[in-house]
């Protein structure tokens, strides 16, 4: 059974593993259907997708439409608004509106604002804006989804942030201290890039830049992952991390999916695995930051 928890102080019970949703910008609507019953058929009831991610919030509107469930929607924006200018309280306004249509929801659960700069959320308007989206009901929680200072301006500002959404995994460990102290004062936190894009893939360095980082670091731990398979330690390790509420897990396969919650409802890794990987990090990788 896989396991709900709490998303911070909003009241939230998510599943804590969550479907990323960039892959179903990718696929036809048929497929971005199946998926999406089959991932609540596993018991994920958290859908985490973006303005970004093509036909994404479509699919995913009309999948769950469809059906009878209590699914939590979490989509991201700031940019790509018909008739506004990106980062700007107009974006947040008309971006929030084309959300709710798309996404077929009288409010959307959670609306981040998606790796923008910290001057931006500084100095441009677009905090106040999507505050009043939440104030109106529009929104019901808003949020951040970054990295670096950016991520830390918004992670010391809880009276606006309800949720925070960071890179998190065995190969992405900058944003740990960050990620439980959220949770303390009360901030939903979720892990993106769990599966670091899988480095453990390729025999010879990919071509991506951000699934190179990954490789290279895995390359730099020299961390042997039995008994488990890499995986099922990634998920396992990120999922089970202090403060994480749930990890986002993007992918177009209905049995990668399956693998994820099955390795998460395991439960935390093997206190003798997640010291090793520990020791690994700190002596080859501290201080590496978080990838966008």
């Amino acid at each position: 059974m896989l396991p709900s928890r709490s998303l911070g102080r909003t009241g939230l019970a998510v599943s804590c593993v969550g479907l990323g949703g960039g892959a179903l910008g990718e696929l036809d609507a048929t497929a971005a259907d199946r998926l999406v019953g089959r991932a609540l058929d596993l018991g994920v009831t958290l859908f985490d997708t973006a303005r970004s991610y093509g036909p994404s919030e479509d699919h995913l509107g009309a999948a769950l439409a469809s059906r009878a469930s209590r699914a939590i929607v979490v989509t991201k924006g700031g940019y790509g608004a018909d008739g506004a200018a990106d980062w700007t309280p107009d974006a947040i306004a008309r971006g929030v509106e084309g959300a709710r249509r798309r996404l077929r929801r009288d409010a959307v659960d959670v609306f981040l604002l998606h790796s923008c700069p910290r001057g931006t959320l500084e100095g441009s308007g677009v905090v106040e804006a999507l505050v009043r989206e939440r104030e109106a009901g529009r929104v019901r929680f808003a949020g951040y989804s970054g990295e670096g200072d950016a991520l830390a301006w918004a992670a010391e500002r809880p009276e606006i942030f309800d949720v925070l959404e960071c890179s998190l995994g065995v190969f992405d460990r900058a944003n740990e201290a960050l990620a439980r102290a959220a949770a303390e004062r009360g901030q939903g936190v979720l892990a993106k890039r769990p599966l670091s894009n899988a480095p453990w893939r390729f025999a010879e360095r990919p071509e991506r830049g951000d699934v190179a980082t990954y490789w290279d670091r895995m390359r730099a731990l020299g961390l042997d992952p039995a008994p488990l398979a890499w995986d099922e330690l990634a998920v396992r390790f990120a999922a089970h991390a202090p403060g994480v509420a749930s990890i986002l897990v993007g992918t177009a396969s209905e049995g990668h999916l399956a693998r994820a919650v099955e390795g998460v409802a395991r439960g935390p890794l093997p206190v003798e695995l997640a010291e090793r990987a520990r020791g690994a990090w700190e002596a080859r990788c501290g201080g590496a930051p978080g990838v966008i």
